[in-house]
């Protein structure tokens, strides 16, 4: 019994020593970040962080190799420090702007690169302005494609990242047109309404902001920057 319980353990201990064998391997050591411009302006082009724009990394040497995929934070940076030394195609994709094409990017040590889009729509003078119970947005439109906008939208959030997908209230209009870009439109949320006063608590700070949604696929929103007030 002891010989037969001696050679069990060797044997778990080698089958172990194996299993490790196998698993030292360096850990990734590189890292890819940059932000998304506005070619036009030169300015940060705002996102949504849920289900909003990314960044797909494809690495060379692969068969069938799967995407990996960055998220862009709210003011359209993004930053992975957890990749493997390598060559990678890059591109922004599901996006709030006009499709770009991939780039082959040899990914060492901390390599940056930054994105020049245009973007779908831009927020044009835009203006977040409170009356006592009343926040009011104003904006022009300008569109950088010919298809239709299908909706712009005033949002509101504890939540400094608020957007279309992050919202606990909105006021939305439907425009299903090309706009004009003399026209100014004007959203409000009534801080006193009956389906908003429950939600939006007095006393605390509450951000809001204005987007605007192009009709294309897999588009999402274009923004202007959150504006705050404490309620």
């Amino acid at each position: 019994m002891k010989r037969t319980a001696f050679i069990v353990g060797l044997g778990l201990l080698l089958t172990g020593m194996a299993a490790c064998e196998k698993d030292n391997y360096e850990a990734p050591d590189a890292a890819l970040y940059g932000s998304i411009y506005d070619a036009g302006t030169k300015e940060l082009l705002e996102q949504d962080v849920i289900r909003g724009s990314v960044v797909e990394l494809k690495e060379h040497g692969w068969d069938n190799v799967q995407p990996q995929w960055l998220i862009f934070k709210t003011d359209g940076s993004y930053e992975n420090s957890l990749l493997f030394e390598a060559s990678y195609t890059v591109a922004p994709v599901r996006g709030n702007f006009i499709p770009v094409e991939p780039q082959d990017v040899r990914i060492a040590g901390r390599t940056q690169l930054d994105f020049n889009v245009t973007p779908y729509i831009r927020i044009i003078s835009p203006a977040i302005t409170r009356t006592g119970n009343l926040v009011t947005a104003t904006f022009k439109l300008q569109q950088q494609v010919t298809n239709n906008v299908r909706k712009i939208g005033l949002y509101a959030h504890s939540d400094f990242r608020v957007g279309e997908t992050l919202r606990l209230t909105a006021a939305e209009q439907d425009i299903n047109a090309v706009t004009d870009p003399a026209t100014t439109y004007s959203l409000t949320i009534d801080l006193n309404a009956p389906n908003v006063r429950d939600i939006l608590k007095p006393g605390r700070t509450y951000f809001f902001r204005i987007g605007a949604l192009i009709d294309a696929v897999e588009s999402k929103p274009n923004y202007a920057k959150a504006v705050s007030f404490d309620l």
